[in-house]
Formats: C-alpha cells, sequence, structure tokens
C-alpha cells in the first residue's frame, strides 16, 4: 500500500467544498434554485468520479494510506484508507445522493429560500456517510456517525409545518443519540481490551489477535456487543428499527430516500470493516448473534409490513426485513463482503427511486401517505406506476430483478457457511413478503372513484428511471457488477 495520498480523502473533500460553494453561490445568486441547483448535482456526481478515480487507482496497485509517514510501509495508526472498500462506497453514495437529490427537487421547490440549506445538508450528511466506510480507527468512525446523523436530524424535521414531521425529528434524535452512545461506550471497553482504536494494521485489533490469547474476553465481549448494538439501531435491524416506521412517517417523503437508503450503505460498510476486517478471529463469537439478529429482522419486518396501510410504514418494515437479507451475508466473514456490497449498492436505487415515488403521489412535504392514495395511478399517471412496479418487483426478489440476484448470490453464500437455516428462514420470508409488494403493485392497477392526474416533474422522473434501469439491468445482466464486487475488500 502506497504512502500519504489526499485522493484517500478526495470523497469527503469534494462534498464540502461543494457545500460551501453551493451556500455562497445561493447568496450571490439570491437563493435562486436554477442557479445553486446544478452545483449541487454536479457536487454529487463529482464525488462519485473521485470515487471512480479512487477505484481504478487502487486496481493498479497504488491505494494509500492518509495521515501516514514517509519511511512507515505499514502505518502504525491509519486514520483514513483508501481501498476497494472505500472505493466502491464512494461510487454508490455519490450516485445514490445525486438520485436523492434529485427526488428531493419538489421538496425544495416546497421551501423555498431555505432549500439551499437542505441541500448542503445531505451533502454534508453523504460525506459523513462515506467517512463510515473510508476509515479503520473507531473513533473516526463514530465521527462520520455522528456527522451523517446530524444531518438526518435535521433533515427529518426540516418541513416544520407538517405535523408529525417534528414528532419524527425528535424520535430520530433521542433513539439516534442513544445508539450513538452505545457505539461510543463499545469502542471505550474495546480500546481497554485490545490497546487499540485501528482495526488493522500494525499495534491493531486484528494484530492483536494475532499476538495474544485472551484469557477472559468478558469486556471484549462486551464491547464488541455494544458496537454491534449501536450499528443494529442505525440500520433498523429488528428489534432496535422501532424509530424507523415512525420517523419515515413523519419526515419529508423527499428527505426519506437518502436516509433510507444511505445508513443502509455506510452502516453494512462499517459493520464489514469493524467485524470481518477487525474481529474475524472471533467469528465464532458474533456469527450467531448476528445471524439471530437476522433471522428476527426478516421475521418482524415481513410480518409487520404485511399489516401496514401506510406505505412509507410500509417501505419501512421493509428495509427491516432487508436489513436481516444484508446482515446474513455478514456471518459468512469475508465470503460474504461481495454479496453484502452487491445487494446494498442495488438496495439503495431501490428504495431511493420508491421514495420518490411516494413524494410523487402524496406530495414532497407531506407526511400523509396512505396506501389508498396509490389507487389508480396506472390511469393518473402511467409511468410512475409501472417505475414503481419494477421497484417492488426488484426489492421483493422476483426473478430478472436486481433484488433476486442480490438475494440468490447471499443465500448460497450463507448456505455455504454453514447456516442452511438462515437460508430457508430467508426464502420463506422473501415468498411471504411477495404479498405486501404485490399489494402496492395491484393497488396501482385498480380503478380508483376518482381519477385526478398525478404530475411529476422532470427531475423526478429522472431519477425513478434511473433507479428503475438499476433495478433492471443488474437483475437480468448481474455479472458487470459481481465482478467488481468481487474486488471491494477492506484489506
Amino acid at each position: 500500500m502506497a504512502n500519504g495520498s489526499l485522493l484517500a480523502v478526495g470523497f469527503e473533500v469534494v462534498l464540502l467544498v461543494g457545500a460551501l460553494v453551493v451556500l455562497l453561490v445561493a447568496v450571490v445568486a439570491e437563493r435562486r434554485r436554477q442557479v445553486w441547483g446544478p452545483v449541487v448535482g454536479i457536487t454529487f456526481l463529482l464525488a462519485a468520479a473521485v470515487g471512480l478515480w479512487q477505484w481504478m487507482t487502487v486496481q493498479d496497485g497504488g491505494g494509500g494510506l492518509f495521515f501516514s509517514m514517509s519511511d512507515l510501509a505499514i502505518l502504525r495508526s491509519p486514520m483514513v484508507v483508501m481501498d476497494g472498500f472505500s472505493a466502491f462506497a464512494a461510487m454508490v453514495l455519490g450516485l445514490v445522493g445525486f438520485v436523492a437529490f434529485l427526488g428531493s427537487w419538489d421538496l425544495q421547490a416546497r421551501l423555498g429560500k431555505r432549500a439551499v440549506e437542505f441541500s448542503a445538508l445531505m451533502l454534508l450528511g453523504v460525506a459523513g456517510l462515506h467517512m463510515m466506510a473510508g476509515t479503520p480507527n473507531l473513533v473516526v468512525i463514530f465521527i462520520g456517525l455522528e456527522t451523517a446523523s446530524i444531518a438526518f436530524y435535521v433533515l427529518a424535521g426540516f418541513t416544520r409545518t407538517v405535523k408529525g414531521s417534528d414528532e419524527a425529528a425528535f424520535k430520530y434524535f433521542l433513539l439516534g443519540s442513544l445508539a450513538s452512545a452505545l457505539f461510543l461506550y463499545g469502542v471505550a471497553l474495546t480500546f481497554a481490551s485490545t490497546g487499540s482504536l485501528t482495526i488493522y494494521g500494525a499495534d491493531s485489533i486484528r494484530n492483536f489477535f494475532n499476538l495474544e490469547l485472551v484469557t477472559e474476553p468478558g469486556i471484549l465481549l462486551v464491547g464488541m456487543g455494544l458496537m454491534l448494538v449501536g450499528l443494529m439501531f442505525k440500520i433498523s435491524a429488528a428489534p432496535f428499527h422501532q424509530w424507523a416506521p415512525d420517523v419515515y412517517q413523519g419526515a419529508p417523503s423527499g428527505a426519506v430516500g437518502l436516509m433510507a437508503a444511505g445508513v443502509k450503505v455506510a452502516g453494512f460498510a462499517a459493520i464489514g470493516r469493524i467485524f470481518v476486517a477487525g474481529f474475524i478471529s472471533q467469528i465464532d463469537a458474533w456469527a450467531p448473534i448476528v445471524a439471530t439478529i437476522a433471522a428476527i429482522s426478516m421475521v418482524v419486518g415481513t410480518v409487520m409490513a404485511l399489516v401496514q396501510t401506510d406505505i412509507k410504514r410500509l417501505l419501512a418494515y421493509s428495509g427491516v426485513a432487508h436489513a436481516g437479507y444484508l446482515l446474513t451475508t455478514i456471518v459468512a466473514g469475508a465470503d460474504g463482503l461481495p454479496p453484502m456490497w452487491f445487494y446494498v449498492g442495488t438496495y439503495a436505487f431501490m428504495i431511493v427511486g420508491a421514495f420518490t415515488v411516494v413524494s410523487v403521489v402524496n406530495g414532497p412535504g407531506s407526511a400523509d401517505s396512505s396506501l389508498d392514495s396509490f389507487k389508480g395511478l396506472a390511469r393518473r399517471n402511467p409511468e410512475m406506476a409501472w417505475l414503481m412496479a419494477i421497484l417492488m418487483l426488484g426489492m421483493s426478489g422476483m426473478p430478472f430483478f436486481a433484488g433476486f440476484v442480490g438475494k440468490a448470490f447471499a443465500f448460497v453464500t450463507v448456505a455455504d457457511a454453514g447456516y442452511l437455516w438462515l437460508v430457508v428462514l430467508g426464502t420463506l420470508t422473501t415468498v411471504i413478503g411477495l404479498a405486501f409488494y404485490l399489494k402496492v403493485v395491484s393497488t396501482m392497477f385498480t380503478d380508483a372513484e376518482r381519477v385526478e392526474p398525478v404530475e411529476a416533474s422532470m427531475p423526478a422522473r429522472f431519477a425513478v428511471v434511473i433507479a428503475s434501469v438499476v433495478t433492471l439491468v443488474f437483475g437480468v445482466v448481474p455479472w458487470p457488477l459481481l465482478d467488481v464486487v468481487a474486488n471491494a475488500f477492506p484489506f
């Protein structure tokens, strides 16, 4: 691995500079969206391009360490790394952020002059998310976690005049702060046990287990458990999911897409880097716990989604189930990282696209999202109805959609790891889950008493089209992405 490289923090630099430029341009241009809006979109695309640059550099054998010393071949305490893991996360988060920004365009029109702060928070939140994926240091992971969380707390309550928005933000803040505190306490106990805050490298947690025999692992296990619980809150895995349905329902639909997708990507990146890269020697201790949480998440998410009449709550419980499917990949250790990346990378686009359609149908800032509002959508806006059908079928795991490839790839890997019972349970919940996804589809193609046209802006249409294309293309031709994720390792 190469010595210090500013490219390793290029993603964060682009987004932070972009946020400052957007605020300055908005002041000069009297906050006209037509002027500063393109700057936000270009910033997200530039950040994704930096991720691609990082990926090409890493594949050429030039992975970089930031804050390193020129005379050290292996950094003793790396704070930021550039590897396949961080580079792939940068590409996904940059593109997902761009799609989410397009999906929030109608909401920003309603926000008026406050919209520029909304976009700046989106940029800062995505920068924090990537910090979680691009560092092997537990403290920097926490800093990234808090940077993203604070931005999303504000976004959740940005529409202050909408009933339920303030409640959603307050619940998100309280439970999110609790999760962050648990994670930080786990970091402290891990440091007390191993003497290191670095996941791998010289004088690291991984190296500690290679050199030391832990005879009394009590404090270590508690530290690992608290870090795991803190991250489970963030990815809304059951039974730590209670905040998600209320927050998704109360927060503006135009903001929920990024909150739901970005946290999943960064959360699983952090789980993969910490537990697979750092605590792989302790896999017999934590893998059964992760498998149990995965099973609970799949069952709770599926069963609760079946009885929902609000589509935002339905998507929230669907996210709980998908967190369970994604967690199954973690129990397979290093072999589970490629299917994890394929699954979470494609799912992120699907969920952003789905919430964009909800924003179009119910209004970008509305907290009311009854499933009945989707009745007759096939006549009111055929384009949105068919695209939403593609996204629902993709998330359900139907063949020829990306969701099917992700689940199949994950289940095969998990079965090879010896967790066949988890595969059986995942298959059963997938089949049962078809009911609520198809319920959404059937509702859209059911005639309504009153047929009022649903208009979609060009940015919103573009966002849903991108998400649907990703769902279809990687469902029919998954091999290019499968080849990429095969190299997205954190070590």
